[in-house]
């Protein structure tokens, strides 16, 4: 008889395929890794990309806006209406009475300098931040607007709350743009500085305007208006009192418009990451960049008196014998905080900068 020989057929052992299984997991595992890895890369460069871009914006703006402080404004700053019945005037606060910093009262008896320093004041309705648990600087600039040629047409005073407003004969060319223009000219809220009656100054807030007529009516929201006459100082009375009525064609005031500027920042109730807001004169806020979590402000003061240097300060009206007149110049630094990832992740950044205001005299202090 003839044995058939079976021959049994070739595979896999349960050991080989548990050590194919273990170095598969090993192989998948670290390509996940790797994968995890780029990702993570990917969005740690996305976020710095987007940090970097709204601090240089915030940055970017407040030092445009510092730069030009005090330009154009009588030496020293401005004295807001003070005597008689007149109280302090207002700045960052809108047309419906809203006040976007705590402190946000003109200092040392309602006087406008080119800088007002607002240490410790720069989050709206005072709350702390988030992500940090502390407050803000704000920071005041004003300067005068000649991107706008309100200075060019025919100024006269015509009573104690009224300019009359007319182009220049002949017209120029091209024309002057209207004084209400609509996205370029004055609205309500806007401030103007208006000199005249014997070289006394005022700024008055516009409460309506039409293409010929600028009226400062009292009971305006920043309390800029004050209709009372003397003695009050400062104001649209003050001048007109003091002026004569100009020959035919001629005016008697010169009117320009004012800017006051204020940088806050804005916690919003929504969850929203806080944002840095440019408000001007007394007109609604805008953000300007978001995801700034922290603004600081010092200034670099030289005593014209003492010869001696005030270096890095933060509240230059609490130092005695010095003014904000004083401040040669300002050092800005502002924090930037990136969404989190997963509930658990961001980074932050800060970026700084140093900026000699043009109509400040700057001294270097390490001379």
């Amino acid at each position: 008889m003839n044995r058939e020989m079976t021959k049994n057929s070739s595979g896999f052992t349960l050991v080989e395929l548990m050590v194919s299984f273990f170095i598969g997991l090993i192989i998948l595992g670290a390509t996940v890794k790797l994968f995890k890895s780029g990702v993570d890369a990917s969005v740690l460069v996305s976020q710095r990309a987007e940090l970097q871009q709204s601090s240089r914006a915030a940055i970017n703006l407040i030092t445009k806006d510092i730069s030009m402080a005090g330009a154009g404004l009588p030496s020293g700053g401005i004295q807001l209406p003070s005597g008689g019945a007149a109280t302090f005037s207002r700045y960052a606060c809108d047309q419906a009475g809203t006040c976007y910093v705590p402190t946000h009262l003109y200092p040392t008896g309602n006087f406008m300098y080119g800088i007002i320093p607002g240490p410790n004041n720069g989050v709206q309705n005072g709350v702390l931040i988030p992500a940090t648990g502390q407050n803000a600087d704000s920071i005041t600039v004003a300067y005068l607007d000649y991107a706008f040629p309100l200075s060019q047409y025919t100024c006269v005073v015509t009573s104690a709350s009224t300019i009359a407003m007319t182009a220049p004969v002949p017209a120029p060319n091209p024309p002057l743009p209207a004084i209400n223009a609509a996205g370029v000219g004055l609205q309500a809220g806007d401030l103007v500085m208006v000199v005249g009656g014997n070289i006394a100054t005022a700024v008055g807030e516009v409460t309506t305007v039409t293409n010929a007529v600028i009226t400062f009516a009292a009971a305006d929201p920043l309390n800029f208006n004050n209709t009372a006459g003397d003695p009050v100082i400062g104001n649209l009375a003050y001048i007109f009192n003091r002026s004569v009525a100009p020959p035919a064609g001629q005016g008697n005031c010169t009117a320009t418009r004012l800017l006051a500027v204020t940088y806050f920042l804005q916690v919003p109730v929504n969850g929203q990451a806080p944002r840095l807001m440019r408000q001007v004169n007394g007109l609604t806020p805008v953000p300007v960049a978001d995801d700034i979590i922290g603004m600081t402000v010092s200034y670099d003061l030289f005593n014209d008196t003492t010869g001696l240097n005030n270096s890095a300060q933060r509240d230059p009206l609490s130092i005695a014998g010095v003014s904000p007149n004083q401040i040669r110049k300002i050092n800005v630094a502002v924090r930037a905080q990136s969404l989190s990832q997963d509930g658990s992740k961001a980074q932050s950044m800060q970026l700084a900068t140093s900026i000699s205001a043009r109509n400040m005299s700057f001294k270097n202090r390490y001379q």
